[in-house]
């Protein structure tokens, strides 16, 4: 695997929740290629003056208001939002810092429906650039992401790059084409799952249960059974089927839920992200 050292300089443009999720597991993680990274190695350009502050208190990092003012970077991780991408890579694009080629930087782009095609257009003449789309649990090193490379990246940037991720959860390599789909299911996913458990809280309180309560029972039990599925191997379906006692309450539940077009409600979801991912890109 390509390695990163103790004195690679990693820019971060862009210091919101996705950033600050990214730099703090590569910060936290003890695997390679994160494990050379600590906060000395990272800059992060974000114009919030509390933003700054916060970030650099928290994770030892240097913030600069601008990303015109990073002076040179190893990696460049492009992490505001798919609306603004354009403006800032304009703002960056002659600067000598982000120059082109085998000698400059390496681009990665987490922007949901910005294909690399539309991104390199935008960057220096012969940059390198890996989209990737990850999770927010890549915090806690729970993520979940999928990596791409561009026209100029090297089997070599994309591995590093997929590394990277992997430090902080699953990372697997893509086609660039499966891209809108899985910011759809694994992008979104936690706010599917959060909805979900809030969905559960609020049943179980409409039938008497304290709120607090409910919600700690819906979040363990989300939690519980994705644990036993991942050490044990088991199929969603068994493990589903496994919990079903002829004529008992879950099979009571589940049949409600078809009849209220439970998996109708997650393919719509996921059918209309990926709508709108294709229309980002088309931007």
């Amino acid at each position: 695997m390509p390695s990163i050292d103790e004195n690679a300089r990693i820019a971060v443009i862009g210091g919101g929740k996705m950033g600050e999720a990214i730099l703090g597991g590569w910060i936290a993680s003890e695997k390679e290629p994160a494990a050379a990274l600590g906060g000395a190695n990272i800059t992060v350009a974000d114009p919030g003056v509390e933003r700054r502050a916060y970030l650099s208190e928290r994770y030892g990092v240097a913030c600069v208001a601008d990303a015109s003012e990073i002076k040179a970077a190893d990696v460049v991780l492009l992490a505001v939002k798919p609306q603004v991408l354009m403006g800032v890579l304009e703002g960056i694009a002659a600067r000598p810092a982000f120059a082109g080629g085998e000698d400059g930087p390496l681009f990665v782009s987490i922007a949901a429906g910005m294909p690399t095609e539309k991104i390199e257009g935008a960057l220096p003449v012969g940059a390198r650039l890996v989209r990737v789309m990850p999770n927010t649990p890549l915090l806690v090193g729970a993520g979940a992401s999928v990596v791409a490379g561009g026209a100029r990246a090297t089997r070599d940037d994309v591995e590093l790059v997929r590394g990277l991720f992997a430090c902080m959860g699953f990372a697997e390599v893509v086609d660039e084409g499966d891209i809108d789909a899985v910011c759809a299911l694994s992008g979104g996913g936690p706010a599917y799952v959060a909805y979900m458990i809030e969905a559960l809280r609020d049943a179980g309180a409409a039938q008497g249960l304290d709120a607090q309560l409910a919600e700690t029972l819906a979040l363990e039990t989300v939690y519980g059974t994705c644990k036993l599925m991942r050490e044990t191997g088991q199929a969603p379906a068994d493990t589903r089927i496994a919990v079903c006692s002829p004529g008992g309450t879950t099979l009571a539940a589940l049949s409600a839920m078809d009849e209220a077009g439970f998996a109708h409600v997650f393919d719509a979801g996921v059918s209309a992200a990926v709508r709108r991912s294709k229309e980002l890109a088309s931007c």
